[in-house]
């Protein structure tokens, strides 16, 4: 029976809640429209050649941040043979903060992400209308609805807060 609660756990912690997809399909609409990156929304990142236990997560072979983008190229847009884990890492992982998860286990995962070279990670918390942008796990800076703008330097990114949570 505890297995049947802990499975029920995790599939709720997995489940979109309406902030998550607000703030998901949010932000995906404002990146899509910049034209020098290419959006995916929970593709699957290869990591089976890393050791993830060493960060204290559970996946073996697959990360999946909430958005990530990567640099658009001229072979950026659909293939006739699909990826299904993506082997190169994107610039930029986000991770959008769900009512049944824990900031430390999103900082776990940003950890991993970094040590993958990731160059910047996004933390969104919905409820607080605030993103904490994290150039190292120890180096982030936090905008909230009293900002005009989220600026993510590394990314070369500059968005107006209102257009994610207004």
């Amino acid at each position: 029976m505890s297995e049947l609660l802990e499975l029920e756990d995790e599939e709720v912690q997995e489940m979109g809640s309406y902030n998550h997809s607000l703030a998901q399909a949010q932000l995906t609409g404002l990146f899509f429209n910049d034209k020098r990156f290419s959006v995916f929304i929970e593709l699957s990142l290869e990591v089976s050649q890393t050791d993830l236990s060493q960060f204290g997560l559970k996946a073996k072979e697959e990360l999946k941040p909430d958005i990530c983008l990567y640099p658009k190229t001229e072979k950026s847009g659909f293939r006739k043979r699909d990826i299904l884990k993506m082997s190169d890492m994107p610039l930029l992982a986000i991770e959008i903060i769900s009512p049944k998860q824990g900031i430390d286990d999103i900082l776990t995962k940003f950890d991993a992400y970094f040590a993958l070279g990731i160059k910047s990670c996004w933390l969104v918390i919905p409820p607080m209308e605030v993103i904490d942008i994290y150039s190292q796990l120890d180096q982030h800076r936090t905008f909230g609805m009293n900002d005009t703008n989220v600026i993510d330097e590394l990314a070369d990114i500059n968005l107006p807060i209102k257009n994610i949570f207004g």
